[in-house]
């Protein structure tokens, strides 16, 4: 089990600028591709300190998916960042045939994912970009849980052959891993150990699973929790042990309840370890743009909306 660090808060954003800034200084192979939105997503600080290697594609997202895959057919390492909601949805067919079908070289990191992007209107929210990526052949499917999970993300992703979506949230999270976390691809990561229920999370509901675990415990609720930052590939035999150790799950996502995490991890349940579960995500609706806490109560995606699934799944077992 990894130790949880949950102190200073961090945005991913920050560190993505600063991780691909020196990528883009020691690796000449890679370059930054902006879909004009460098000031939200940080590849700003590419374009003031290393402009040669910072490539303006306007707001032309499909274009800039086209630019890339054509990048990469020369051996070079396109980073291609906007906003997630438009990195899968506006061109999405691009990503298909010129990016995943021909397994190319291409990073793709997907900005302001989820609910929270900061009053940006809910035209710039993505709740559905994990079930989007996950169905494209050769696609690796990666969400940290804090800023240091990105980084370790982007140092896998830069030296790993292939596409990869990485989904980034905009504001400031607690920090859950040391420095000298690791990692793997394809692997989960135990976070907390539970005999009660284990909470499957990804992205930044990990922090809030967290916490609804540490309010659980206090309620003499024993949850286990599994972070699970690869979906694709995800980490089958976590699964099927959690569903062994404690007979019941929950899994929490800032992401549509269709098609992400939860569906996975239901997709690997009935087929191998069939128990109660219970999924935490945005339910079948329209999100709207809204302060934070407003938004997580609303969309019941919060750490107490959390614990309460937990009670409800413990009276299935």
């Amino acid at each position: 089990m990894v130790n949880v660090k949950t102190v200073e808060n961090v945005a991913m954003r920050d560190v993505f600028g600063e991780v691909l800034l020196k990528l883009s200084e020691s690796d000449p192979k890679v370059y930054a591709l902006d879909g004009d939105l460098a000031n939200s997503t940080k590849v700003n600080v590419v374009a003031e300190k290393n402009p040669e290697k910072f490539l303006q594609m306007g707001i032309a997202e499909q274009n800039m998916m086209s630019v890339a895959g054509g990048l990469a057919s020369t051996g070079l390492q396109p980073w291609a960042t906007t906003f997630a909601a438009f990195l899968s949805k506006r061109s999405i067919d691009q990503i298909q045939v010129q990016i995943a079908q021909p397994n190319l070289d291409v990073k793709m990191i997907g900005a302001y994912s989820g609910l929270l992007t900061g009053l940006t209107g809910k035209t710039h929210q993505a709740l559905e970009d994990i079930a989007i990526f996950r169905t494209l052949s050769n696609m690796v499917v990666l969400a940290p849980a804090d800023g240091v999970e990105t980084k370790k993300m982007m140092e896998f992703a830069h030296n790993h052959y292939g596409p990869v979506y990485i989904r980034l949230a905009r504001d400031p999270l607690p920090t859950v891993f040391s420095e000298d976390y690791k990692f793997e691809l394809g692997k989960a990561v135990k976070l907390k150990d539970g005999k009660d229920a284990t909470i499957i999370s990804t992205g930044t509901q990990t922090g809030r699973s967290l916490e609804a675990a540490e309010k659980l415990s206090k309620e003499g609720i024993q949850a286990a929790v599994v972070h699970m930052p690869s979906i694709k590939p995800i980490d089958k035999q976590a699964i099927i042990t959690a569903a062994e150790e404690t007979g019941a799950i929950v899994t929490s996502e800032e992401h549509s309840i269709y098609g992400g995490l939860g569906s996975a991890v239901a997709e690997i349940l009935v087929e191998e370890k069939p128990v109660p579960m219970l999924r935490i995500g945005v339910k079948d609706r329209n999100s709207e743009s809204g302060a934070n806490e407003a938004l997580l109560q609303k969309y019941e995606i919060s750490s107490d909306h959390i614990a309460a699934r937990v009670k409800e799944v413990l009276k299935k077992k």
